[in-house]
């Protein structure tokens, strides 16, 4: 199985999807915060699917819609929103409706030294405080409006990246004083960084969507749905809650 980087998208459609020398390619494009949960799902639909290989493409949630829009190669979408999701199905690619499967929430992440102190939401107003997020675009850059907004804080971030991976790749390699990511990449980060929990109060959630895309046709179309049966499967369940997901959706 390979993990691929969005750039992946801009390959020929014949490059995926289609029959290989030791089987089929299922090309799965998924918001950058289920890296490690769709990693995890991948091998086990190729343990169950010998001649499969699955490859993922992930990025922010907005960008890998417009690619699939655009007719950019993949069987699968998976975005962290709805809003994402929609402007596959506005472009008329998805073959079939989206489903949610998975909730996920905000938090803030400090470098394990926590320089600035932080100790709360509020605290990303305090002076000389440096903390990044999301693009707009994407949907935690979206959630974090939101958050932020809700909460009063006015302090403008000191940048906004691409996705939540690289929001917390800056806090961990130490270049931001805090940043807002998802509860479960601070899970999947370890001791890498320190977290500064959100009250309930001020707590934004996201729906997470799947859906088939119309470059699934014949045997890739069956794969496709199967990976979408295993996302919403008991087993998924299982792995997204260890991951750190909320309000996991029922089979």
């Amino acid at each position: 199985m390979r993990a691929a980087v969005a750039l992946l998208l801009l390959l020929p459609l014949a490059a995926c999807g289609a029959d290989g020398d030791d089987g089929q390619t299922l090309t799965v494009l998924a918001a950058a915060s289920l890296t490690e949960t769709f990693t995890e799902l991948a091998e086990t639909f190729e343990d169950e699917h010998p001649d499969v290989e699955v490859e993922l493409v992930f990025g922010s949630s907005t960008t890998l819609a417009e690619q699939a829009a655009d007719g950019a190669p993949g069987q699968v979408l998976a975005t962290a929103d709805e809003a994402s999701m929609g402007v596959a199905d506005d472009a008329g690619v998805l073959a079939g409706a989206p489903v949610g499967f998975v909730g996920n929430s905000l938090t803030v992440v400090t470098p394990p030294d926590n320089p600035a102190g932080i100790t709360s939401l509020d605290d990303l107003d305090g002076s000389g405080v440096d903390y990044v997020v999301c693009a707009s675009t994407a949907p935690c850059g979206a959630a974090a409006e939101t958050l932020l907004a809700t909460a009063g804080i006015d302090a403008p971030p000191a940048s906004e990246e691409v996705d939540v991976k690289a929001v917390l790749a800056r806090v961990v390699q130490g270049e931001a004083d805090a940043g807002l990511v998802y509860r479960t990449d601070a899970v999947a980060a370890g001791d890498d960084v320190a977290e500064v929990a959100i009250a309930d109060a001020d707590a934004v959630t996201t729906t997470y969507v799947v859906a088939p895309l119309s470059g699934a046709d014949g045997a890739t179309g069956d794969l496709a749905a199967d990976f979408v049966a295993l996302v919403r499967s008991e087993e998924a369940r299982a792995v997204f809650s260890d991951a750190g997901f909320g309000e996991v959706a029922a089979p």
